[in-house]
């Protein structure tokens, strides 16, 4: 029942006409510019939208015992590796509010490795997983999509590095992407 809500009060993306900028590269911290490079040049909120079918598309064929593996002795699951994606999803989006609302405190890093062996995500479901990933990134595009042009010029402070919202943005859509190629490269091929 919550996800048909969430779904209707998503509405079509055609309806706005804001495109969040392709950020300068002041804007965000130099070790993020590689995977920013490899970003298609399109709305990074058409891309953040996309990137919902093809993690489900990525895990519609995956059985839960499957997805307990990991692609090398010391690495994370696919179970693992997609609640990172959750994780960081919230990490980002808490961020992008912080900044959007002027918040002038330097916000915390966290380490994702702490976070994924405290995640319990091999007992969950692949499907509860996705379920959550889902409901979280649409939540996520109801705000960005509210963020004004002035909103997007505002700069934060996260892990000691400063960068702007609209760079913010870009980042949570290159870290997916670059996870997407991971599962693709190195857990399913």
């Amino acid at each position: 029942m919550f996800t048909t809500i969430v779904k209707s009060a998503l509405p079509n993306k055609k309806t706005y006409s804001q495109m969040i900028p392709r950020p300068d590269s002041a804007d965000f911290p130099s070790y993020y510019q590689p995977y920013i490079d490899q970003l298609p040049d399109e709305d990074v909120l058409n891309l953040l939208e996309r990137q919902i079918e093809d993690i489900k598309d990525l895990f519609s064929n995956i059985p839960d015992a499957r997805a307990k593996e990991a692609c090398a002795e010391g690495k994370w699951t696919m179970k693992e590796l997609l609640q990172h994606m959750l994780d960081s999803e919230r990490i980002f989006s808490y961020r992008a509010l912080c900044f959007s609302r002027g918040e002038q405190a330097s916000l915390p890093g966290y380490d994702e490795n702490m976070y994924a062996a405290n995640s319990n995500a091999n007992a969950r479901s692949v499907q509860s997983i996705l379920e959550e990933y889902e409901l979280v990134r649409k939540s996520n595009l109801l705000l960005f999509r509210s963020f004004t042009p002035e909103m997007l010029e505002s700069y934060g402070v996260a892990n000691g590095n400063k960068m702007s919202l609209c760079a913010l943005i870009y980042v949570l859509a290159a870290h997916e992407l670059h996870h997407i190629n991971i599962l693709k490269e190195r857990y399913l091929s």
